[in-house]
Formats: C-alpha cells, sequence, structure tokens
C-alpha cells in the first residue's frame, strides 16, 4: 500500500460506500478496494460516505461509522434518539453514543435484518437452512403495543464525566458522553431524573425498576478514597422508595446498603425472586415471561412430576422456579450458576425448596460432578453470549435429556453450539426469536433440541 492511500485510509478518513447484507454484530458489509469495511449506522443497499474507526494497514478488515447518507433505504427514518444518531454526532464533532445503533431503522425491517442474521449463522455454523421469524413483544400482556420500540429497559448501566456528569460510551470506545433521559429506558428509570445529580466520585451507576413496580434500586460504584457517606446530598435528591447500594474500597467488595434494601423483588407469572444489585436479570420489561413460557414450550413432554432437570447458566433462577413447580416435591432441580452474588440471589429465592439444589461454579465442572448418562430428563441451556462450549455440549449429549431448552443471547455462539448437538445427532425441533432488544442488533432466540431417536 502507497504511503497516500495508507493517509486516505487512516482512521477518521471518509470513504465513500455502497453497503451490502447486515453481519452479526449489527454492522452493515461493504467492500473498498478488495477489503471488507464493517459499517455501524447504515441500512443494505445505501451509499453512504462513513468515517474509519478502525482501519490498520494490515488488518484483515476495517470499521467505519455512517457520517453522511448520499441515497438512503427507504427503510431509514429519524433516529430515535439524538445523542446515539451516527449523523447528527458526526455533524456535532463527537462520535454516538452506543446501545442504539439500530435506532435509525424502521422496527419491521429491523426485525427482519435480526432474522436474516440468525438464518445465516445458522447456515454457516450448523449447516441448518431455516426461515427464521423474529417475533415483535408488547410492553404489557393485556396490550400488543410495543411503544415503537422503546422504554422497555428495566435495567441501564451509566458512566460519569469528570465533572460528575451521567454519561454513557460511545461504540468501542472510552469517549463518555452526557446523557438525559434515555428512550429505551422505562419511565420508571427515567423519572429518577439521574441526569440531574451532582455525582463527583462516583465511578458508575446501575439501576434497576423491576416490571411489577416494586422500588428500584441504584448500585453506585464508587472512586479511591471516596466514603459512602459522599452519597448523602445524592440521596436527598432522589425520591426515598428509592433504595441505594455502594460498591468501592471504602464500601467493601459486596455492595453496601446504604438505604433501603440491597436489592429489588421481581415477580413472573405469579412466583417471587430477589434480586442484589450485582446479580443479574432480564432487562427487557417482559423478557422473563415471555422467555420462561418459550422454554417450557420447548420442554413440552420432557417435564412430569418427580423428574430430575437441570436449569444451567441459571442467574438468580428465573427458569428453576417453574422447573421446580413443573418437576414437584417428588422431582430435583439442579440450578447452576457461576456468578457468585447471582447464585446468592438463588439460594435466598428458594432456600425453602428442598427439591431444588442451587450450586455455584462453572457449569461444565458442576456437570462432572452431577452429570452422566440418565442424570436429566429435561434441561434449560442459558448461557452467556459466549455460549455453553464444546466442553458442556458434550456433557449434556452424554446426559441425553429428553429434551433441551437452548435460550441464546448470541446467534453465532448458539449456531455453533447446535452445529456440535447436530453432529452427534440430536434434532433443532423448534427455534422462536424474539424482538426483546428493539434499537439494537441484539436477539434472543428459544430452541428446542432432542437426542438421536432410538
Amino acid at each position: 500500500m502507497s504511503p497516500g492511500t495508507e493517509q486516505e485510509n487512516a482512521p477518521g478518513r471518509t470513504l465513500e460506500l455502497r453497503l451490502g447484507p447486515v453481519a452479526h454484530g449489527g454492522h452493515m458489509v461493504a467492500r473498498h478496494e478488495g477489503r471488507v469495511v464493517f459499517v455501524r449506522h447504515g441500512l443494505p443497499g445505501e451509499l453512504v460516505r462513513a468515517e474509519l474507526t478502525d482501519a490498520a494497514p494490515e488488518a484483515t478488515f476495517w470499521r467505519a461509522d455512517v457520517v453522511d447518507v448520499l441515497e438512503p433505504s427507504t427503510h431509514r427514518r429519524d433516529h430515535v434518539w439524538d445523542l446515539a444518531d451516527s449523523l447528527k454526532a458526526h455533524r456535532a464533532g463527537r462520535p454516538p453514543v452506543g446501545g442504539a445503533e439500530f435506532g435509525h431503522i424502521a422496527l419491521d425491517e429491523q426485525r427482519r435484518l435480526k432474522a436474516a442474521v440468525v438464518s445465516e449463522q445458522l447456515e454457516r455454523l450448523a449447516g441448518l437452512e431455516l426461515d427464521v421469524e423474529v417475533e415483535p413483544v408488547a410492553l404489557r400482556e393485556d396490550s400488543g403495543d410495543d411503544a415503537g420500540g422503546l422504554a422497555w429497559r428495566t435495567r441501564c448501566s451509566f458512566s460519569v464525566t469528570a465533572e460528575g456528569r451521567l454519561a454513557m460510551h460511545a461504540h468501542r470506545s472510552e469517549t463518555l458522553i452526557p446523557v438525559g433521559p434515555m428512550p429505551l429506558a422505562t419511565e420508571e428509570i427515567n423519572r429518577l431524573r439521574l441526569w440531574e445529580l451532582d455525582l463527583d466520585g462516583v465511578e458508575r451507576l446501575e439501576v434497576a425498576a423491576p416490571a411489577c413496580g416494586s422500588a428500584p434500586l441504584v448500585v453506585f460504584t464508587l472512586a479511591d478514597g471516596v466514603a459512602p457517606s459522599r452519597l448523602t446530598d445524592v440521596l436527598a435528591r432522589l425520591s426515598p422508595e428509592v433504595s441505594a447500594s455502594a460498591v468501592g474500597p471504602d464500601a467493601g467488595r459486596a455492595p453496601l446498603t446504604v438505604r433501603g434494601r440491597g436489592s429489588v423483588s421481581e415477580r413472573v407469572l405469579g412466583r417471587h425472586y430477589t434480586v442484589t444489585g450485582e446479580g443479574f436479570w432480564q432487562i427487557h420489561r417482559r423478557a422473563p415471561e415471555t422467555l420462561v413460557a418459550a422454554a417450557l414450550e420447548a420442554l413440552d413432554g420432557a417435564l412430569a412430576p418427580g423428574g430430575q432437570v437441570a436449569d444451567l447458566y441459571a442467574g438468580a433462577g428465573l427458569f428453576t422456579a417453574p422447573l421446580a413447580d413443573a418437576v414437584g416435591p417428588a422431582g430435583h432441580v439442579l440450578s447452576v450458576e457461576g456468578a457468585p452474588g447471582t447464585s446468592r440471589d438463588a439460594r435466598r429465592t428458594f432456600k425453602r425448596r428442598p427439591e431444588v439444589a442451587v450450586v455455584q461454579g462453572r457449569v461444565e465442572r458442576v456437570l462432572r460432578r452431577h452429570g452422566g448418562a440418565g442424570a436429566f430428563d429435561a434441561v434449560v441451556l442459558d448461557p452467556p453470549r459466549a455460549g455453553a462450549g464444546r466442553e458442556t455440549v458434550h456433557q449434556l449429549v452424554e446426559a441425553a435429556p429428553r429434551a433441551i431448552a437452548y435460550v441464546a443471547c448470541d446467534p453465532a455462539s448458539f449456531a455453533r453450539d447446535l452445529g456440535w448437538f447436530r453432529k452427534a445427532g440430536w434434532q433443532l425441533e423448534g427455534l422462536r426469536a424474539f424482538d426483546l432488544y428493539p434499537m439494537t442488533h441484539h436477539v434472543e432466540t428459544v430452541a428446542r433440541l432432542t437426542p438421536p431417536r432410538a
């Protein structure tokens, strides 16, 4: 590559690109002089000017953000959040906030693009051709309204600028951008008006506002040398029903409750869960009940009173509770979670359920002790974004439950794991995909996997 070309293609320079199909990760695929460029904030078929954000001369691919649209797609619309709008951000001389990279795309087209990604990953990594439909999810059970893909996040994480202002990061960047109301957050979170607080001494904060209406919780991570007493003035600006915890060198490694309770109460389909600030919970207000219903549907015929079942990567026990109800007191549920704090949440929830064994540890290690042929009649497998992995898949193949409900938040890792199941003779008998993260490229799937028929 000539020196002039290197300068032309350095990060910060712009290229005119015709965008191709959507790729896993929310990018559109383009090519420049034979090199692949993954472009965010575009749409297939558009002609755009894109600013390079990652363009090392020796790299096999580059990354870029759309900064001007020369020929727009018919599916392009005004972005739902100005701070995340790449076009407006470029004109303001800053990068866009991350977390709403599909906000410029009409909702129906967002779902079509997500379906295309799931189908492409299944074909490429699992050797399976399947037409996928991504289902919308209403914000409330008694309504078909999805609020235009907004107001669904019951949990948000924020950073804090050096000046003490609420902020979020730009994508793949340490750059902090002050924020105000967040369109994807629920009304309960925006009502706290966290952007009005003086957060000097706070490094970041997480907020949870349960969909069931129980009291919100804010967890503040304090900077070195800052004591929890620093939060006195901050808490005075928040409604008295808001609970608060602090994390930091002077507050301890585990969250220290400084007001109210250090947890929130969640209710899903009549079941109660306790989730602390360090615990995991689904972030879409309807995700818990949607995924529970889909997982139980995927395990149809494999659950019965007295059965032996497993909930792997169980989190706070979202699926553990309905599994325990299905097998009853004569059955047994092995609930496995790697994160200590989240596992403690599950222990609190199920301390009076003797049929539930909550085990904290790596799933593959726990399965070495508690797995084996015939160990389970049914399994819920809900791994993190990295997927279950080869060893866990092989252990489940050996256990040979009658059905596995695989709940996946990443199409690529799911397709890879599915490929290993298929090599062992397992079948994909059903797949549903849900739009639980509107305005982002993320999609959740629930699959029914069954072992080879004798």
